[in-house]
This record gives C-alpha cells, sequence and structure tokens, in this order.
C-alpha cells in the first residue's frame, strides 16, 4: 500500500526544511552551478554542501552532470522555481502582518516604549 498524499507531502517539505538546500535551490533557479560555485554563495564546508546536495538528489529535485572533474547541478523540475516564489509570497505577506501588528502596538504606548509596572 502506498503512502497517502499527505504524508509524502509532509516528507517533501521536511526536504525543503534546511536554510542551505533553500540557498542550493534559489541559485539553481537562476542557473545551472558548479558545486565550487554554490561554496562561497552558501557559505558552508564542502562536506556540509555534499551532505545537503545528497538530500536534494535523494529526494529528486536536482540533477547533476560532470564536466571533467567538476560536477555541476540543475534543478529536476522547474516547478522549483515556482514553489521558492510562492513562498516568498507567503512570507511577505506574514511578515507585513507582523510590521502591522508592531506598528499598532508602538502606537498604543506612549513614545512607543512598553510600559513598566512598578515593583510591589
Amino acid at each position: 500500500m502506498s503512502a497517502p498524499l499527505y504524508q509524502l507531502k509532509a516528507e517533501f517539505f521536511k526536504t525543503l526544511g534546511h536554510p542551505v538546500r533553500i540557498r542550493v535551490l534559489e541559485l539553481l533557479s537562476e542557473r545551472e552551478h558548479a558545486v565550487s560555485e554554490m561554496l562561497p554563495e552558501v557559505g558552508v564546508e564542502a562536506a556540509h554542501l555534499s551532505q545537503q546536495l545528497a538530500v536534494l538528489r535523494r529526494a529528486k529535485l536536482v540533477t547533476t552532470r560532470r564536466e571533467g572533474s567538476a560536477v555541476y547541478y540543475a534543478l529536476a523540475n522547474p516547478h522549483v522555481v515556482e514553489l521558492l516564489g510562492v513562498a516568498r509570497t507567503i512570507l511577505s505577506g506574514v511578515l507585513a502582518g507582523q510590521a502591522e501588528l508592531l506598528a499598532d502596538l508602538r502606537a498604543a504606548e506612549p513614545g512607543g516604549v512598553p510600559r513598566r509596572r512598578k515593583p510591589l
């Protein structure tokens, strides 16, 4: 029996649940990159980047090709670009809502500073 779709979706989102993997996908949404090109952009050790790339390969989110000694990565599916865009839109809305709430809180306090209670 195959896993329910919601379970597969949860596993998919777990795969995306690491900042290095998200950054790699962002880079690859621009163009294919060699591992050596990604290292300074991602800012982690080569071994750590290699581990995260392996996770993305196992999830079939990226493909690889060799050119001499260089390994190049590319997105396996162009819909990943759309997914990252939707995530950005959702986060922008959340952050805008938080900014509004913060502005409301600051407006409710004189000088924007929370009032302190006097000790008993």
